[in-house]
């Protein structure tokens, strides 16, 4: 039995639809507003998480880069970023010349720490990205009060978080823009690709222009650019996938609600929803003092456990900073995430939990 950690659930009417492009030969298309895949998709996901705009790009790093880009972030500027998450954070920060800065996080949940937050502003400050990880819900009214106090734009790095509410509201959709991911791995996939919601009709135009080298009709760049476009066989992919959303989203939470139930008497620290959530289950994540053993016992098992992410970006070799980050560091020794992903079935749960009985 191999239980995998997350998977692509891709079904006939995707393979139709990429066939029927294919035999169109409408690959992808530099109009600003895109191909009509691309802009189908973005009516889609944005009537979805409830925002005015979508605008689709080609993966969650480019989503990023491209909101950095349409606040004029640049050389000079710091950018405040949680250490604990994938690398695509910060790197986005780094490539339009800007510094992230390290802020640590909440052990309850694994996103931004308010109070960290607040001290690590300074006159440099330009922006704030925190990360709702493995579908958590960052602290929306912290955040808010932090972002008034200083002036400060909030972009939401939603990677992780598509689907996750709070008080009924989409993340993503409570700050000037929020990002997120269509990696194969994600909630859903579009193989690669991501996109940008906004209710800033300005910041709109201006991600549309960024993602097509700055352009408006064709070779009249008036901004900075790259080529960020979504093509359209994986929009067509992201247009079906968005419309199974709710039906992954129910599989999710079941099983979570399952497993939670089946190992609620292991000495373990469980996922927490907390007031008003209603959180994704991206990944069910635990912690454990046997994060190690018991990472390669369930592996050897056939249960695909992993651990994101043993290694905080600010001690990866690019990075390599003395930053004091305790919680970080102790999420990043801890942590382990089990698969509930809609494939994993009861029968499944009841062996990861079993397993768990087992090796504690």
């Amino acid at each position: 039995m191999k239980i995998a950690i997350n998977i692509p659930l891709i079904g006939k009417e995707e393979i139709t639809a990429v066939t029927s492009i294919l035999k169109e030969g409408a690959l992808t298309s530099s109009a600003n507003q895109g191909g009509k895949y691309v802009q189908n998709f973005e009516k889609s996901v944005a009537s979805f998480v409830k925002s005015k705009y979508a605008i689709a790009v080609n993966s969650g790093t480019a989503a990023l880069q491209a909101a950095l880009h349409a606040l004029d972030i640049k050389k000079g500027d710091e950018v405040l970023v949680p250490s604990f998450t994938f690398v695509a954070t910060a790197n986005a920060v780094v490539s339009t010349g800007a510094k992230p800065i390290f802020v640590d996080i909440l052990k309850e949940n694994y996103t931004l720490d308010p109070d960290d937050l607040q001290k690590k502003i300074t006159k440099k400050t330009r922006a704030i990205i925190p990360v709702h990880l493995y579908g958590n819900i960052a602290n929306i009214e912290k955040l808010s009060e932090i972002s008034k106090k200083n002036n400060l734009p909030i972009i939401e790095d939603s990677a992780q978080s598509l689907g996750s509410t709070y008080k009924g509201k989409h993340t993503g959709t409570f700050f000037e823009m929020g990002c997120y991911s269509m990696y194969s791995a994600k909630v859903m996939t579009s193989g690669e690709g991501g996109f940008i919601v906004t209710n800033n009709k300005n910041l709109r135009d201006k991600l549309l222009m960024i993602r097509n080298h700055g352009m408006v009709h064709g070779y009249d760049t008036k901004i900075f650019g790259l080529n960020l476009r979504l093509p359209e066989i994986n929009a067509a992919i992201a247009a079906i996938q968005i419309k199974k959303l709710p039906g992954f989203l129910k599989s999710r939470k079941n099983n979570a609600k399952l497993l939670s139930k089946l190992i609620a008497d292991l000495k373990i620290q469980l996922p927490q929803q907390r007031k008003n959530e209603n959180i994704n289950w991206y990944l069910y994540t635990i912690t454990t003092k046997k994060r190690d053993i018991l990472l390669k016992k369930l592996n050897k098992k056939g249960i695909g456990a992993v651990s994101y992410y043993p290694t905080p970006v600010h001690k990866t070799p690019f990075y390599k900073l003395k930053t004091k980050l305790p919680v970080t560091d102790w999420a990043a020794a801890h942590v382990l995430s089990l698969p509930i992903h809609p494939k994993v079935t009861q029968k499944n749960i009841e062996f990861i939990a079993k397993t768990l009985h087992d090796i504690l």
